[in-house]
């Protein structure tokens, strides 16, 4: 009896221990919480023409680098943009070489699931 109950407790320790870990990742934006990890990077995008203007757009819910990497997807998959993410700071940065409306990043992020501030 006295084996079983320490057996359970060290299982108890090892779960705890594996969900802070997990836990710290996912809060340091390490993690992949998302649907899967971010160990494939999006590469970045050259722009046809010379850059004609930039917006920076705030963006909340973004937790991991799978997050970051579905923004920049789905931002470069815009003709004429390209963008960078920071993760840490919620922001993204586009560049883009043609007149692209500001509501057409706002649209494709919220598609998302994300929030523009």
């Amino acid at each position: 009896m006295v084996a079983q109950n320490i057996v359970a407790g060290l299982i108890l320790v090892l779960v705890l221990v594996l969900a802070v870990r997990g836990s710290i990742k996912h809060f340091k934006g390490e993690g992949g919480c998302c649907g899967g990890g971010g160990d494939i990077k999006v590469p970045n995008k050259k722009l046809d023409g010379p850059v004609i203007g930039e917006i920076v757009l705030m963006v909340d819910g973004m937790h991991c680098e799978n997050c970051s990497n579905r923004v920049k997807r789905t931002i470069n998959s815009i003709d004429g943009a390209s963008c960078k993410v920071n993760l840490r700071k919620g922001r993204v940065d586009i560049k883009f070489d043609r007149n692209i409306d500001r509501d057409v990043f706002v649209k494709a992020i919220e598609d998302l699931g994300y929030s523009v501030r």
